[in-house]
């Protein structure tokens, strides 16, 4: 059994992996690898229906085997991961799908000091939760439930921006009926901020719902007709974010990796004068941070490998257009919260608007086709499409880029092409995508 993809365990509840039995096994799992000897583990969730059928199954695995489980209730991921550190547990685990529609779940854990688990540590698991165990014996755990956590991880997060006050300035927060509907709001009004906020009402079916990051439109109006300065949209978990300017165009995760990465070497905290990002972050970027000196390192998709690259190299600042991005000057691990208070932090220094900030990076037309798959095959397997592939990478020759991978989550094909002509990347991601949807569907034709 194949349990963790790209981020976590995804799928469909009360279905494997998620099903009842390997859920209670991968509790079980977690707390003899990573807390055993009754260690304490942070348990959270996002507002997901199936979120507390989850958790309950999580926590009688962690129970049976003696494990301590901190219940922080519904908190954004990053929140989680920072009270892991906090207050000393051995493992934080938090049941989300972040981005992913409200049908679907999965389950997140983090080691001690907050951050993702290595590819080694959750084929541990994995072998652990598959192999099973012995009845469990001894005391069984207890649950502590922790109904300040919220206020708690705020006070972290305040921590991140002394001094920083948002009086006079006019925002719009999406929650994405999400783990930040709490948080965030309260977050800004502390800070003085003249806030509207939308998408904060979960009924538990509706996260991400045609809103949060992955549906900026609502948003994008919301800014305009209140004639706000500036928009901040979340996803569902909370551990990314993006950004609206004045006029109501989206800021992604690159143009804020340029605005904070700047500022950080201005203020000579961007060690080694290197930022990271993934293969989806656009050329731009590097245009952008060239004259600054800073230099842009790629990483594999995924912020585990993003972390992995920046730890490697001592850096501070990384993250991925999606807008997830890394702070490890104050957090363990990607925080859409944070990102936002370290953006507006940096417009307030430097007292100029997103829109002015932002058009510091000139992204390269980038066009991204999204193939719905019954099957991943191996691109190497798919002979036309990868000759499909071949031939773009040498029209576009050193002016552009062709990125072609599997979700990691969802059961989808990623085809990304950039390049300076918007009409030449199109067609040939459209030529890529839809050979790949042909061959695909002819080998599961012949294979019935």
């Amino acid at each position: 059994m194949s349990l963790f993809g790209t981020d976590g365990v995804r799928g469909v509840p009360n279905t494997p992996p998620l099903d009842v039995d390997t859920v209670v096994r991968l509790g079980r799992a977690i707390a003899r690898v990573r807390a055993p000897g009754g260690g304490a583990v942070c348990l959270a969730r996002d507002t997901r229906r199936s979120g507390p059928f989850l958790v309950s199954a999580l926590t009688a695995g962690l129970l049976g085997e003696g494990a301590t489980v901190f219940d922080l209730g519904v908190l954004p991921t990053p929140g989680c991961a920072a009270l892991t550190l906090r207050r000393g547990a051995a493992a934080g685990i938090v049941v989300s799908a972040s981005h992913n529609p409200a049908s679907d779940n999965g389950v997140k854990v983090f080691n001690a000091q907050g951050g993702k688990l290595s590819v080694a540590e959750e084929l541990q698991l994995e072998r652990e939760t598959v192999a099973g165990a012995p009845p469990g014996r001894g005391v069984p755990g207890t649950v502590v439930p922790v109904p300040h956590a919220c206020a708690d991880y705020l006070d972290l997060l305040a921590r991140a921006a002394p001094g920083l006050r948002l009086d006079g300035l006019r925002i719009v927060v999406d929650c994405a009926n999400g783990a930040t509907a709490v948080a965030a709001p309260e977050l800004f009004r502390r800070l003085g901020a003249e806030q509207t906020v939308i998408c904060d009402t979960p009924d538990r079916r509706d996260i991400n719902d045609g809103c949060g990051s992955e549906h900026p439109e609502a948003a994008c109006a919301e800014v305009r007709a209140r004639g706000a300065d500036l928009g901040i949209i979340f996803d569902g978990d909370g551990d990314r974010v993006i950004f609206i300017d004045d006029r109501g165009a989206p800021v992604d995760g690159d143009r804020v990796m340029a605005i904070l990465a700047i500022d950080m070497a201005a203020r000579g905290r961007l060690p080694g004068m290197t930022i990271v990002c993934t293969d989806y972050s656009n050329k731009g970027l590097d245009i952008a941070l060239a004259p600054h000196g800073i230099e842009v390192v790629r990483a594999g998709v995924g912020d585990r490998e993003v972390a992995a690259a920046m730890r490697a190299r001592g850096c501070t600042l990384g993250g991925e257009q999606s807008g997830h991005l890394i702070l490890t000057e104050f957090a363990p691990t990607g925080d859409g919260i944070l990102t936002a208070l370290a953006l507006l932090a940096a417009l307030r220094r430097r007292n100029v608007s997103l829109r002015e900030s932002a058009a510091v990076m000139q992204p390269l037309p980038q066009i991204l086709r999204n193939v719905d798959v019954a099957e991943k095959v191996p691109l190497a397997e798919l002979q036309r499409t990868s000759h499909t592939i071949t031939e773009a990478v040498r029209s576009l020759a050193d002016r552009g880029r062709v990125y072609v991978r599997y979700s990691g989550t969802q059961r989808m094909l990623r085809v990304m092409v950039e390049g300076e002509n918007k009409d030449q990347i199109s067609d040939m991601a459209d030529r890529i995508a839809a050979t790949a949807c042909e061959e695909i569907q002819a080998r599961a034709v012949r294979a019935e």
